[in-house]
């Protein structure tokens, strides 16, 4: 899953930045609401967290002017002002949830997962393919009878293998998908991933899924 972070605190725009791609998410940060809204008009996230106070563009302007063009995408708004009004009116202007300032880690990445859930990006609760499930809600990878023990990343890049099943993708989609765009794509963290993941995924089963395409990348399919 691809967040859009909008928070012009460098302080506060590092920690969740950090702290979001510790959990498996890939982050992108702007740094004032002006380009928040060039970013969010790409549609290529699954939720903005907006903070209200920016330069340029504050974000009610940002998230009325998303929701005037048609962009839907859940919005999560962060602000050190925690009166009903100004929820109110972030809510009315389009955002659809509110977290006050200051926060807990925990706290915002249960609220993004709420918003996944209920969005139109990520509706669905459980991702399969031959035997191999995975449960967004509880966070958690079975195949067979056997749980699997992924971290954050492989998790995220088992979920996006499963969102794409039967098709073939390829690094620079996964890097884009599953990692930032700061990320160095002249790396071969990509494929060290997928070998990571192809271990405890079809280690020891009659049925692979993990496939590799040479000279194209990856598919997950029986």
């Amino acid at each position: 899953m691809r967040l859009l972070v909008v928070e012009d605190d460098g302080e506060m725009a590092r920690y969740l930045k950090r702290g979001l791609e510790d959990a498996g998410y890939a982050v992108d940060v702007a740094a004032d609401g002006g380009e928040g809204l060039h970013l969010a008009a790409s549609d290529r996230y699954s939720v903005v967290v907006l903070d209200l106070m920016l330069p340029v563009m504050d974000g009610l302007a940002v998230v009325a002017e998303m929701r005037s063009r048609g962009i839907e995408t859940p919005v999560l708004m962060l602000t050190a002002r925690d009166g009903v009004d100004d929820r109110v009116r972030g809510l009315d202007a389009g955002a659809d949830d509110y977290l006050a300032k200051p926060f807990s880690l925990a706290e915002l990445q249960a609220r993004l997962r709420a918003l996944l859930r209920r969005g139109t990006v990520s509706s669905q609760t459980e991702l399969r393919a031959a035997d191999l499930r995975m449960d967004l809600v509880a966070h958690r990878v079975f195949r067979g009878e056997d749980e699997l023990d992924l971290t954050p990343r492989e998790f995220a890049l088992l979920e996006y293998l499963l969102r794409q099943a039967g098709h073939v993708v390829t690094r620079p989609m996964i890097t884009e998908q599953v990692w930032s765009y700061d990320f160095d794509p002249g790396t071969n963290v990509v494929d060290v991933h997928i070998r990571r993941l192809r271990l405890k995924v079809d280690e020891g089963r009659k049925v692979r899924l993990i496939h590799t395409v040479r000279g194209v990348g990856y598919v997950l399919r029986p």
